[in-house]
């Protein structure tokens, strides 16, 4: 069995160690914020046998602990949004340190799918200039960003697809709710409406565990994001 490594060792970290033996993979590590203050435990002692990580932290943690696990040489799975702004700087390190990375806003393989669906659906409507557009998001009240990494995709999925007018965007924190993304289409003839609603943190565990085990038995080098994973 591959060795892994958890960085972030909260609700999504234990439902993670909880699974992973059924992707071929055995959980040697488990750093959180008592044992990984300011990356204490980020050391080449900790990791020397370690072939894959999984982090999930927080925001404003998470490129510190990418920065420590690139320099380590280990490739690692980043499920934590909120700090895409450093993305490009990230890139850059994994390819100067020649490490394995995956990164998403959203490890669903539901999500996934769904964002390849509006992609077209973006494409068809782009020179339909009756169809105004919206995009929705609830998370329960722990979540740090908001909007969400995957309302900010799927946003920018549609802009790339050429839609090309306004897309009025919000987001609700509240209660326990694991995620609901709502893409709409809207003309005075009829309504569009894209929705996907998770329904536990399982399938970002297990999209999570399938790209450790990806990285893993490949020995992948490079940067790549969860759909490289899912679709080549």
């Amino acid at each position: 069995m591959a060795k892994l490594a958890l960085v972030g060792y909260g609700k999504m970290g234990k439902l993670i160690d909880q699974l992973a033996p059924e992707y071929g993979l055995e959980t040697i590590l488990r750093l959180d914020e008592f044992n990984n203050a300011n990356g204490a435990g980020l050391t080449p002692i900790n990791f020397k046998d370690v072939d894959v990580a999984i982090e999930f932290s927080t925001p404003h943690t998470a490129v510190a602990n990418i920065e420590w696990l690139t320099k380590l040489g280990v490739s690692t799975v980043v499920g934590t949004t909120g700090w895409t702004d450093q993305l490009e700087h990230v890139r850059r390190l994994v390819t100067q340190r020649g490490t394995g990375f995956v990164w998403s806003p959203n490890f669903s393989i539901g999500v996934n799918v769904f964002n390849r669906v509006l992609a077209e659906a973006a494409r068809l409507l782009a020179n339909e200039p009756s169809y105004g557009a919206w995009a929705w998001e609830i998370h329960h009240h722990t979540k740090k960003d908001a909007p969400s990494g995957t309302l900010l995709q799927l946003v920018e999925t549609m802009k790339q697809a050429g839609y090309p007018r306004t897309i009025d965007t919000s987001s609700n924190r509240a209660g326990a709710h694991p995620g609901t993304h709502e893409i709409g289409f809207d003309s005075a003839a009829d309504t569009i409406t894209l929705r996907h609603s998770a329904r536990s943190r399982e399938g970002f565990a297990r999209g999570a565990l399938k790209a450790a085990q990806w990285l893993a038995e490949g020995r992948r080098k490079g940067f790549y994001s969860f759909a490289d994973v899912l679709f080549g």
